[in-house]
């Protein structure tokens, strides 16, 4: 069993250590211009008693409350002390209605602020944000789950209404810039706001508490909470979704951005996700068909099981070594730019060592084919859609970007329209 170390506050001054605990925040990160401290039960804005913990990353906490006025679940985004949130402002430019957006079925796929306000606390003032919450990330549901596979009919409709909803924000010019399947969300069913907070525990469990303790023996300085609060699991494992429940919402827009206002020449998404042109294209910004790599990605991941492209804390070379091995040798300019391609490859792009390298095709076998013919199924691709998905993925990860399929031409691809599109519309019948 893997050893905890003990967590360590980020304090450059008497750094304090303290007792680690699994699946909770770094208590070292309550202090000031950290996170704000919160307990169960607590009020917010006169209005919303604190359930339960969602989750937390780096630069805030999330909570279930309860909304006092509508008797309905909110989830309540805390950032840290003084940080500026600009996903808040990327998702009120989206909820402004525009003539165009009408009938776009993208636009529901994207959180509604419910409310915003500030909380002054012991380590400074936090902005927050509310939305609907979700029953879990995709890849929640993967971990949860001993096969990582969803249904076929259950992936086919996740990825339609992800693919729809980068068409909505490519339509109204925002880039998302962090697209995968940690930041997509399941809907939870409107049938939660019927229980009770003690209803709600009894079906999901009382809120697990464990104290904050320092090593050294001391007191907790101000502005850090007495316990952590292990988030709460209302999900299941993804093989047992079923297609009613195969509804979803794209969130955490903290890195996108406006194309039109904002040039990015970087990528904050995860390694095995970044796009090839932040290696060979650096002075060029970031745009739209950088969200279409990264969806690309994002779409494999959902109808298979493992990711598209694996590396751990990969460096750039070993990302560029797996885009040559699944898709082939890069443009002629890019690869005499590319010095660690000998230690791969020919000049021709073959592996230099016998057996290595999978092309997509193989990829797509193991991935894919195998994983759903070996955990029983019920469904597994024809070789008609297996074609069609895999002419879609390829035409967006075409390595310069704008060779790429727009998002719309994804909309309108024959895996959409024949495979994807048809099983959504069930969904909601």
């Amino acid at each position: 069993m893997e050893t905890l170390a003990p967590y360590t506050s980020p304090e450059t001054c008497d750094p304090v250590e303290y007792m680690p605990l699994e699946d909770i925040e770094n208590p070292g990160r309550y202090r000031p211009g950290g996170y704000h401290p919160i307990a169960i039960g607590d009020r917010l804005s006169d209005r919303y008693d604190v359930v339960h913990k969602l989750g937390f990353g780096t630069y805030s906490t999330i909570w279930l409350a309860r909304d006092a006025n509508t008797r309905k679940y909110v989830a309540i985004k805390i950032a840290i002390a003084e940080a500026a949130m600009p996903e808040s402002k990327i998702l009120n430019v989206l909820a402004l209605s525009e003539p165009s957006d009408e009938g776009h079925p993208g636009k529901d796929l994207i959180p509604h602020v419910l409310d915003m306000f500030s909380l002054d606390g012991p380590n400074g003032r936090h902005r927050c944000l509310l939305t609907e919450p979700g029953m879990m990330t995709l890849d929640e549901a993967k971990d949860a789950s001993y096969t990582r596979i969803f249904k076929l009919p259950v992936a086919r409709a996740i990825a339609a209404q992800v693919i729809q909803a980068v068409a909505f924000l490519h339509h109204r010019g925002v880039v998302h810039a962090d697209l995968h399947a940690g930041n997509i969300l399941f809907r939870l069913p409107n049938s939660i706001d019927e229980l009770s907070p003690e209803e709600l525990y009894q079906r999901y469990g009382h809120p697990n508490v464990e104290p904050f303790v320092r090593l050294d023996g001391k007191s907790l300085s101000d502005g850090v909470p007495t316990h952590g609060v292990v988030p709460i699991w209302l999900g299941k494992e993804s093989e047992l979704i079923i297609l009613s429940e195969a509804k979803i919402l794209v969130t955490d827009f903290g890195e996108s951005f406006l194309s039109s206002i904002t040039q990015r020449h970087y990528s904050n998404t995860p390694g095995i996700l970044v796009p090839p042109e932040t290696y060979f294209l650096p002075d060029e910004p970031l745009s739209f068909p950088s969200d279409v790599w990264t969806l690309a990605c994002t779409l494999w991941d959902i109808i298979g099981q493992k990711p598209l492209f694996e590396g751990f804390n990969p460096s750039n070379d070993w990302m560029i070594k797996e885009h040559v091995d699944a898709l082939g040798k890069l443009p002629c300019d890019w690869w005499q730019k590319w010095d660690a391609r000998e230690r791969w490859f020919t000049e021709e792009a073959k592996r230099t060592s016998e057996g290595a390298g999978r092309s997509l095709a193989n990829r797509f076998i193991t991935s894919v084919d195998k994983p759903r013919r070996g955990s029983a199924m019920e469904e597994e691709l024809g070789e008609a859609e297996r074609t069609a998905l895999l002419t879609m993925l390829r035409g967006m990860l075409a390595f310069r970007p704008n060779e790429r399929l727009t998002a719309m031409e994804i909309v309108e691809s024959e895996w959409m329209l024949r495979w994807a599109l048809p099983v959504l519309g069930k969904v909601s019948a």
